[in-house]
C-alpha cells in the first residue's frame, strides 16, 4: 500500500539529484558560497487555500472539491546559491462532497455525500532549487523561480456524512490519524528589500494512504495541495547580502575581469621595466666618439677619432720630453708575479663593474711597472654563464674597462691598454658548480 508513494518520492529525488549535483559541481570559491558574508538563515509566513485535489493527479474520492482557508510557516537554510533545505508546517481545512454528476450526466452514486477534514498540522523537509533567475546578467537577483520536493508527516481528522444520515460524523474513533507524505512544489519569490522578501508558491502533497477524505475509494492514494502567499525575513545583518540572492556566474565574471586587468598591469609594468634594462645596458656599452672610453664615463664626449684620451675620455697632455728608443722589453719573473698577485686580488661590486677598494693597491704597482717600463697590456674580461648571453658580454667589457680606466687614470698611456670582453665563451672551469663559476668570473692580465 505504501510502495507507490515511495516510489514518488524517489522519482522526485532522481529529478532534484542532477539540479543539486550541477549546483554543487558548479560553485568551487568562496565567491559563492562564502559564508561569513553571506546571510543564509531565513523564516516565513504563509497565507492561501487548501484543497483535496492535484495539479497533477486529479481529485480524490468526491466529485467536487472546495477551496478552504489554509496557513503555513518555514525556516529555510540556504546550502549554496541555487540551493537550501527547509522545514514547513502547514495547516487548514480540507472540504468536499459528491454534488458534481459524472461524465455521462449521472449522480455519482455513492454512499458517501461529502467530507470535512482538518489538517492539524503537516510538518517536512525539503530540498528548494532555484532554477531560474530573470535578471541573470546582475551580481544580485530581484525575481526567482524555484522548485521544492521532500517528505515529511501529516496530522488529520476527517469527517464524513452519508446520503440518507446527511450530518457529519467521525471516519475513525482516532482523534487524529497521522500519514507520510510527499510535497513538491514550485514558486515565484521577489525581493521587496533586504529586510523582506514576497512568496508566491503552490505545493502538491502526496498522502501515503487513502484516508485523507474519509472514504476508500481507491485505486488511487489521496493528495492535496496549497496554494498561498506570504512573506519571507532574512535573519542576519542587513549589511550582509543574501545567498540566495547573488548571481555567481556574474560575480565570476567580474572577478575573471578583474583578474585580466591586473595581469595587464603587471604586464605593462613587466614591459617598461624591461625598457629601462635595456637603456642602461646601451648606456654602458655605447661609445659614440670612438675614443674607447664609454659615453656613460666619458667626460669629454665629442673627442676626435684616434686622438689619446685619459680614463674619464679627454685629450690627453702633448708629450714633449724626448722619445726613448727601447730597443728590447724583458718581462721577469717578478713582473708576471705582480701580475699574477693583481688578478688574484682583483675584485669587483656583485654583478656590477664597480671595482673594490681592496684592488687598489695591487694594480697601483701594474701601473707603475707599466710607467716605468713601458709594457703594453691587453685586458680581457670573463664572466660565468649565469643570464643572458648579451648581458654577460656587457658585463665582462664594462669590467675590463674599468681596470683600463684606473691605471689610466694612475698615469699610464691608453694606448698601451686594450680593453676586451669575452663573455662566457672562454670558461677555464665548469659552470656546473659553484666554484667553477667563481674561476670563470675573472678578467685576465697578459703584458708584452
Amino acid at each position: 500500500m505504501k510502495s507507490s508513494s515511495f516510489f514518488r518520492a524517489a522519482c522526485m529525488l532522481a529529478l532534484f539529484a542532477p539540479l543539486c549535483t550541477l549546483a554543487q559541481t558548479t560553485v568551487n570559491g568562496p565567491i559563492f558560497t562564502d559564508g561569513p558574508g553571506y546571510r543564509r538563515w531565513s523564516v516565513g509566513i504563509n497565507g492561501g487555500l487548501l484543497a483535496p485535489v492535484a495539479a497533477s493527479g486529479g481529485s480524490n474520492d468526491f466529485t467536487k472539491w472546495k477551496a478552504s482557508a489554509g496557513y503555513g510557516a518555514y525556516i529555510k537554510w540556504q546550502l549554496l546559491h541555487s540551493l537550501g533545505i527547509r522545514a514547513d508546517y502547514t495547516g487548514g481545512k480540507l472540504a468536499g462532497n459528491n454534488d458534481r454528476k459524472l461524465g455521462n450526466g449521472d449522480a455519482p452514486g455513492r454512499a458517501l455525500n461529502s467530507f470535512e477534514t482538518k489538517l492539524k498540522w503537516s510538518a517536512s523537509v525539503s530540498a528548494v532549487v532555484n532554477v531560474a533567475t530573470i535578471n541573470w546578467m546582475y551580481k544580485k537577483n530581484a525575481v526567482q523561480i524555484y522548485l521544492s520536493g521532500g517528505g515529511g508527516l501529516a496530522g488529520y481528522s476527517p469527517k464524513i456524512s452519508t446520503q440518507l444520515e446527511g450530518g457529519l460524523t467521525k471516519y475513525s474513533q482516532n482523534s487524529t490519524i497521522k500519514e507520510f507524505y510527499v510535497p513538491i512544489g514550485a514558486g515565484l519569490k521577489f525581493k521587496l528589500s533586504e529586510a523582506v522578501n514576497l512568496d508566491l508558491g503552490y505545493t502538491m502533497y502526496y498522502v501515503d494512504g487513502d484516508n485523507l477524505d474519509g472514504f476508500n475509494y481507491g485505486p488511487d492514494k489521496d493528495k492535496f495541495s496549497y496554494g498561498y502567499a506570504g512573506l519571507e525575513f532574512p535573519l542576519g545583518k542587513r549589511t550582509k547580502p543574501q545567498l540566495s540572492w547573488q548571481n555567481p556566474a556574474r560575480v565570476m565574471y567580474d572577478e575573471l575581469a578583474q583578474q585580466k586587468a591586473n595581469l595587464q598591469q603587471e604586464l605593462e609594468a613587466s614591459r617598461a621595466a624591461n625598457v629601462r634594462l635595456t637603456a642602461d645596458v646601451d648606456k654602458l656599452i655605447a661609445d659614440a666618439d670612438g675614443d674607447g672610453v664609454s659615453d656613460y664615463f666619458d667626460k669629454c664626449p665629442g673627442t676626435m677619432a684616434g686622438a689619446k684620451v685619459d680614463g674619464s675620455g679627454c685629450d690627453l697632455p702633448k708629450d714633449t720630453t724626448p722619445k726613448q728608443i727601447i730597443t728590447k722589453v724583458t718581462i721577469t719573473e717578478d713582473d708576471r708575479r705582480l701580475i699574477k698577485d693583481a688578478i688574484q686580488n682583483l675584485e669587483f661590486e656583485f654583478a656590477k663593474s664597480s671595482l673594490k677598494p681592496s684592488s687598489y693597491p695591487t694594480l697601483n704597482k701594474v701601473a707603475e711597472m707599466l710607467r716605468t717600463k713601458g709594457f703594453s697590456l691587453k685586458l680581457g674580461g670573463h664572466t660565468d654563464n649565469v643570464g643572458s648571453a648579451t648581458r654577460n658580454m656587457a658585463l665582462s667589457k664594462d669590467r675590463a674597462e674599468a681596470v683600463k680606466q684606473y691605471l689610466v687614470e694612475q698615469g699610464v698611456n691608453a694606448s698601451k691598454i686594450e680593453a676586451v670582453g669575452y663573455g662566457a665563451n672562454q670558461p677555464i672551469a665548469s659552470n656546473k658548480t659553484a666554484a667553477g663559476r667563481q674561476k670563470n668570473r675573472r678578467v685576465e692580465f697578459t703584458i708584452y
